[in-house]
């Protein structure tokens, strides 16, 4: 799988004067287009589409140093309609505007080129069962909320003080299958997984069959198809633990098993928490689908 990733790359770098699309990408590493950009952000730590533009930016700085294409091409060539555009992206990362640039000798900064390698460390495990489940609802109470990469989101911490706790009895009482109980469910993630985009994050229960006749008019329902689920166990300091989990299981589960991301909400499943709150037991229930790739 790294092989083919790092072929998609070399793709990107022959063609960074060209429009770039995804789905090339992800047929050059024989995969999905929503898997691609989830596995890429995961390895790279930034968005794809975020690596494409430094590495253009780059190349373009280099070019307009080097004085011998006006600074129109220069724009025109990497995809920008105006030298204004180009001169707002140049200054946005190299922190000064192309001619300023161009006529001082400004020192510019680089996104070096990447690519991955797997290390091996053999020194843990992973606690993981896959699971089929029929179409089912997450219903409870929803709020829309910045993704955090690290450490507690204050958004979501302050969702849940606005929940009353016999509003969360009532929702805990319509759990009727796996995962059972409270679970917090992030869905309609931004594909680029970028830390600041927002996504719906519900505090509810999973459900198969019909709500109960006016017992939950107050609450919000999210409707989830029939699939495939990959359940990773995760015990330790929270939610620290849990973090580091959700990219291991990008950077080491999927690159080793036949298994590819779809779209679909991930849920969150606490089974133990301690009294202070640092430390959990949990569950991170991921949708997958197999793939026959070789």
């Amino acid at each position: 799988m790294l092989d083919r990733l790092n072929e998609a790359l070399e793709y990107v770098e022959e063609h960074l004067d060209q429009q770039i699309e995804v789905a090339e990408l992800a047929r050059i590493a024989v995969t999905s287009e929503y898997h691609f950009r989830r596995l890429f952000s995961a390895l790279a730590g930034i968005p794809l589409s975020e690596y494409i533009r430094r590495r253009r930016l780059t190349v373009a700085g280099a070019e307009v140093l080097a004085g011998e294409r006006t600074l129109l091409d220069i724009a025109v060539r990497y995809g920008y309609g105006s030298t204004e555009a180009f001169a707002r992206a140049f200054r946005a990362m190299h922190g000064v505007g192309p001619g300023e640039a161009r006529r001082d000798g400004a020192t510019l900064h680089s996104q070096p080129r990447m690519s991955f390698r797997l290390i091996v460390e053999g020194s843990s495990s992973m606690r993981y069962r896959v699971v089929e489940k029929d179409e089912f609802r997450v219903v409870g109470k929803r709020a829309r909320v910045p993704l955090v990469h690290a450490g507690m989101n204050p958004a979501i911490v302050e969702f849940m003080r606005s929940i009353g706790k016999g509003t969360l009895r009532r929702i805990e009482e319509l759990s009727d299958q796996e995962p059972k109980g409270l679970v917090s469910v992030s869905a309609n993630l931004d594909p680029s997984r970028a830390e600041g985009t927002e996504f719906d994050y519900y505090q509810g229960v999973v459900r198969g069959a019909e709500l109960p006749e006016g017992g939950a008019d107050d609450l919000d329902s999210l409707s989830v198809p029939a699939g495939t689920w990959a359940v990773f166990e995760s015990s330790g300091r929270f939610p620290e633990t849990l973090q580091y989990l959700w990219r291991d299981v990008f950077t080491q589960w999927f690159p080793s098993n036949p298994y590819v991301s779809r779209p679909g909400p991930e849920i969150l499943r606490v089974a133990r928490m301690s009294p202070d709150r640092t430390e959990a037991d949990t569950e991170l229930w991921i949708p997958v689908e197999r793939t026959t790739a070789g």
